[in-house]
């Protein structure tokens, strides 16, 4: 049975605007699952149609099924006690308060956890500039240290699938690659994660399968090694000027190792 089912749900923007349109995905336990799009595709929008964070009626059609229990008229917070937790676009913090008070926040739902210590220092160790800065305020970080704190926050309500929307968004090279280090080494230890990114490579770097949509709807999927073959795809979303932007990151990473 899979972690998390999507059928055919659609969605709207002030009940005239369609979102997203027949929309079925699914994400296996242990996945990474990317989607990906151009903006306005509609990748936000299923990431909000998952943890309710649309209208109350929303989505409109469709159902979505998580741990064998639908979701799709539940309350936000009930989501987040089932397993599911979101790092929205943009981040999103409570920026006057301290990186451990940001924390606090997501551990919320499990206040009376004995166990709360303990990720308390396990998201410590996956960031360990956030130690340094546990007692500074958000609004002071940089916007890498600041979607460490998302992602570190997210992870305090110890979820079983993880809502990524664009984590590499304004951020410096080396920055998106550690934190999609860490992303991966989030899933290797058991939290399957649902990734909406625009930049495929990184997607596809540790993704197994991929969505593509257009307008709303899904166009193309599989395995991100078969998408990855794909002519459209290639031209699409691993074009030849992004690819000459890599290979340039590349060399300059490695005159930089050897200063």
């Amino acid at each position: 049975m899979a972690l998390l089912k999507v059928n055919n749900i659609e969605a709207y923007y002030d009940d005239v605007i369609e979102a997203i349109r027949g929309i079925s995905i699914e994400v296996e336990e242990g996945q990474i699952v990317t989607v990906l799009g151009s903006n306005g595709a509609g990748k936000t929008t299923l990431l909000h149609s998952i943890s309710r964070l649309l209208d109350d009626d929303q989505p409109e059609k469709g159902t979505i099924e998580f741990r064998g229990r639908w979701i799709h008229r539940m309350d936000p917070e009930k989501i987040v006690v089932l397993g599911i937790s979101q790092v929205p676009e943009g981040r999103q913090l409570f920026p006057k308060l301290t990186v451990m008070e940001n924390l606090r926040m997501g551990s919320f739902v499990r206040r009376r956890d004995p166990d709360v210590k303990k990720d308390y220092d396990r998201v410590l160790e996956y960031f360990p500039v956030l130690k340094q800065k546990k007692n500074q305020r958000a609004e002071t970080l940089s916007g890498g240290e600041q979607q460490m704190v998302a992602i570190s926050r997210a992870l305090m309500s110890r979820p079983k699938l993880l809502l990524l929307d664009e984590p590499s968004l304004g951020l410096a090279p080396l920055v998106v690659e550690d934190i999609f280090k860490i992303i991966k080494k989030i899933n290797e230890e058991g939290t399957a994660i649902l990734l909406v990114e625009q930049n495929a490579h990184l997607a596809f770097s540790v993704a197994d399968y991929g969505y593509i949509l257009e307008n709303g709807r899904i166009v193309l999927s599989d395995t991100t090694e078969w998408l990855m073959k794909q002519e459209d795809v290639k031209e699409f979303y691993l074009g030849l000027a992004r690819e000459v932007s890599v290979k340039g990151y590349k060399r300059y990473k490695r005159k930089k190792r050897w200063r």
